[in-house]
């Protein structure tokens, strides 16, 4: 018996949530229908909506002062009326997104909601961070409970001036917030219902349905290709592993070329440097949320209408101890040759994202950006809501950084020190994949950086992020699908970096 039928779920679809922001209805209109609970966005001492059954007095009188993220419901005399507060602030696309998931969450168990858009921003990007704040603050992962934690929205009414704009801005927040989406049920999966081949069985089916090449190699292409760094931290595991490739590119073959490359842990047990039994080891079925994330991206590219051409790499296998696995002084060959000392079998995601890198680089590429919960010390660094980042072109990281700004998924630049390179050092092979016992996710990245040949690249370190424990905002407990959106919008407007120009 698998261990998926002990959890009675034998058929079990990983990515619940494309069905149900599938089914959203996305309405745009100039007036708020009749009956239906509807939010109103309010600045400190602003205007009121008319049909408000208190002014400002009453309000007061019952705490609402309009802070950011603070709401009231109100009974009209036809319907539900929930006023958000905007703060005292100048409006930006981060608050309204904050604010529209307010109002989602004060309405937790209604299924049909209206907000009235604020017309501070362009239309467009006023319906797409709503549809993202309602949206992603109403996801928990509910895939294995008996009865679901909140209800679904099914219908999301938006009211404002411009109906065709907000339409097409409501459609690009419905694809945005579905990247994030897949990403968060992916990582929030047992690892008993997504092995590394779950997981290419559904980036086949979902690259089937939106139009992208999606290559799948298995352990014997692995051995052909010579990619040893996946295939020694998969040898502990029963479960085989799996090297997903996809690409997107648009019918006139793409203004640049970005590589994206993932680690996909599918779960770490540290291998025979076995983690301890905490709530850490607990939390390692999200070692795959790297790949994840970019799976989230990759399928709704198209949707978003990407100019660019999209080439990913997902590096998917189990980190286990057994008596096959590989243990502490052996030695790897990866993809290229490079020879690898192993200090640490739980320093494995910079293994087999080795072979990724080196894959990404043989195929003409302008930039490339990997994606991982690579180290623990980037918690530390950053703490649980900034991501690390850090590259070889100071271009390509400042667009990472500003995509990040723009979707809120914040990241903040670490040095690439070559100083440290030399903890890297090692007496038996080219170089170990671990250095010493401080700057951690520094010495991971310039380990990293030793397989990109030279190529513009970015590596942004998702460890700390990628499980949040608090219930905030758009931000839900568990699985986070940090970087989702954060790639897809690094794809929608990447550049290629001019050749040696800032270069770090």
């Amino acid at each position: 018996m698998t261990l998926a039928a002990f959890t009675g779920r034998e058929t079990f679809d990983p990515v619940p949530s494309v069905g149900v922001l599938a089914s959203l209805e996305l309405n745009a209109l100039a007036e708020p229908p009749t009956g239906t609970t509807l939010g109103i966005f309010v600045s400190p001492g602003g205007d009121l909506p008319k049909h408000s059954p208190l002014d400002w007095n009453g309000l007061a009188a019952v705490g609402f002062e309009a802070k950011m993220g603070q709401t009231v419901p109100l009974p009209t005399d036809d319907g539900r009326l929930i006023l958000a507060g905007l703060g005292d602030g100048n409006l930006d696309a981060n608050g309204l997104r904050d604010a529209a998931a307010a109002i989602s969450r004060a309405t937790s168990q209604v299924a049909e909601i209206a907000i009235e858009l604020p017309g501070v921003l362009p239309a467009a990007e006023e319906a797409q961070l709503a549809v993202e704040g309602v949206t992603l603050a109403r996801y928990r992962y509910d895939a294995l409970k008996s009865k679901p934690t909140v209800t679904a929205v099914s219908t999301l009414t938006l009211v404002g001036g411009d109906a065709a704009a907000i339409a097409e801005g409501a459609e690009r927040g419905r694809a945005m917030a579905e990247a994030t989406t897949i990403s968060r049920d992916l990582a929030n999966t047992p690892p008993a219902l997504l092995t590394a081949a779950q997981m290419a069985d559904v980036a086949v089916r979902l690259g089937a349905e939106r139009g992208l090449e999606v290559e799948v190699f298995d352990e014997d292409d692995l051995k052909a290709m010579a990619c040893g760094g996946m295939l020694g931290v998969n040898a502990g595991s029963t479960e085989p592993p799996r090297l997903i490739k996809i690409t997107f590119e648009p019918e006139d073959g793409g203004e640049a070329t970005l590589s994206l490359v993932g680690k996909g842990i599918m779960y770490d047990a540290g291998g025979l440097a076995l983690k301890p039994a905490d709530p850490v080891h607990a939390a390692m079925k999200n070692d795959m949320s790297g790949a994840g994330a970019i799976l989230g991206t990759m399928v709704n590219l198209g949707r978003l209408g990407c100019a660019n051409k999209v080439v990913a790499f997902l590096c998917c296998t189990d980190n286990r101890p057994s008596g096959s696995a590989i243990a502490m002084g052996d030695v790897l060959a990866v993809r290229g040759g490079t020879t690898v000392e192993v200090a640490n079998t739980d320093a494995e995601g910079r293994l087999v994202m080795a072979d990724g890198l080196v894959l990404a680089t043989e195929e003409p590429t302008d930039a490339i950006v990997d994606i991982a919960t690579l180290t623990g010390v980037a918690m530390r660094t950053m703490g649980t809501e900034i991501a690390v980042v850090m590259g070889n072109h100071g271009a390509l990281v400042d667009q990472v950084e500003a995509a990040a700004h723009r979707v809120d998924e914040p990241v903040w630049e670490l040095p690439l020190a070559t100083r440290y390179r030399k903890q890297l050092d090692s007496t038996v092979a080219d170089i170990k994949n671990l250095g010493g016992a401080n700057a951690g996710s520094i010495t991971a990245g310039l380990f990293l950086e030793e397989f990109v040949a030279g190529k513009p690249w970015a590596h942004i370190d998702i460890a700390g992020v990628a499980d949040n424990e608090s219930d905030a905002s758009w931000r839900p407990p568990g699985c986070t699908g940090f970087g989702a959106r954060l790639l897809a919008e690094l794809a929608l407007e990447f550049t290629a970096p001019l050749p040696g120009k800032d270069a770090r």
